[in-house]
């Protein structure tokens, strides 16, 4: 064989590793109009005129889109800051709508008017979480930072089941809120809610560190008996679908084979897009610089996709290259190490271990079944 066509096999052959481009993640704004405690992306507080810290203009959003789609793009995740205080959200959403792509949308649902629930209805097959974090105001508002953040989160519900939108719940668990998670799956169920999603706060990253310096984090103990009482005590309660952010290694049998189980995060086929217009792997780009692949003014989205190099060591080398606890455990081709932004941040190795099975096994924690036999870690707890 001829050297050049030799070179073109080898071409050929990484082209058919790259995954299609499922999703794009879009941070739209640097601002946000609540102040929350544990927010790992640690937006600049925005309220009244809209516009006022950087975000992604609607001429950028267009223009990678229409580059996603080649790529194989499905849906696009609205995300933050805030996204529905963008001040083009809906001319956004007129094109998400225009496209067919999947919406996704994450909002604290403060600015989820009746208008921007109807444009966001009006797009393909919707989906959109709405963060309430206390069953009464003064818990939620505290996390939140911001007066009145209740009333305006449950008006936003209100406004998405009036057009048929039936809004997960999410409730991010910290001291003060764990002993009201019953009392939250009462009002999502009254008040229209799809489901209820509970999500761990890591005691690391930006804000999570300083919820742990005020001792409102969770201890891994808890989080262990949270996981429990949801499967076991509050699922059976209600007729909603109760989810966790509880790692593979830990769920039930049942659960990990429940067809509506949440995955792993789908690390191979997302890219992100800050409100700077840089490209990124995921929000975490805000706060790690090394995370950011590229300047969606100057480069090409395929050039991102297809060329980057985190981007294929990432996909050549999970899970096989994870470490640590997450290495020898037998749900790693599931997991993929729950969340390779959280572990780059923690170890600045993509392959690092997840924060909570670390702090698990060395506690003695983690569920020695489901570690692989003769492993480090097995041994190390055996």
């Amino acid at each position: 064989m001829s050297k050049k066509k030799k070179q073109e096999t080898n071409t050929s052959d990484l082209q058919k590793d790259i995954p299609s481009l499922n999703s794009i993640y879009f941070y739209l704004t640097e601002g946000c109009n609540c102040k929350c405690r544990h927010c790992w992306i640690t937006p600049k507080y925005e309220v009244g005129g809209k516009g006022k810290w950087p975000y992604l203009a609607l001429t950028e959003f267009k223009k990678i889109v229409k580059q996603g789609l080649k790529l194989g793009l499905q849906s696009v995740k609205l995300t933050g800051g805030e996204p529905l205080i963008h001040p083009d959200i809906l001319e956004i959403l007129a094109y998400i709508e225009k496209t067919n792509l999947r919406l996704i949308v994450e909002t604290n649902g403060l600015a989820c008017t009746p208008e921007i629930a109807a444009a966001i209805k009006r797009c393909t097959n919707p989906f959109v979480s709405i963060s309430l974090d206390g069953a009464n105001p003064e818990t939620h508002n505290w996390v939140r930072g911001v007066d009145n953040a209740y009333k305006q989160a449950i008006d936003g519900v209100y406004n998405l089941v009036q057009v048929g939108i039936h809004p997960q719940l999410i409730m991010s668990l910290v001291k003060r809120n764990k002993d009201q998670m019953e009392r939250l799956v009462y009002i999502a169920g009254r008040i229209g809610a799809g489901s209820v999603k509970f999500n761990m706060v890591a005691p690391i990253m930006d804000r999570g560190t300083q919820l742990a310096e005020d001792n409102e984090t969770l201890t891994i103990e808890e989080f262990i008996e949270i996981g429990n009482k949801i499967e076991h005590e509050l699922q059976p309660k209600t007729n909603l679908s109760l989810y966790y952010s509880f790692p593979f290694a830990f769920r039930s049998l049942s659960a990990l084979f429940d067809e509506g189980s949440l995955g792993s995060c789908g690390i191979f086929g997302i890219i992100g897009v800050l409100g700077s217009s840089k490209y990124a792997l995921c929000g975490i780009g805000e706060s790690v610089p090394e995370l950011i692949f590229g300047d969606v003014k100057k480069d090409k989205l395929a050039d991102i996709w297809n060329n980057n190099d985190l981007l294929q060591q990432i996909r050549e080398g999970l899970p096989s290259k994870l470490e640590g606890i997450c290495g020898d455990c037998i749900m790693k081709k599931m997991c993929l190490g729950e969340c390779v932004a959280n572990n780059y941040f923690v170890h600045r190795n993509v392959f690092g271990s997840y924060w909570f099975c670390e702090e698990a096994h060395k506690r003695k924690l983690f569920p020695a079944s489901r570690l692989i036999p003769g492993s480090k870690s097995a041994r190390e707890i055996a």
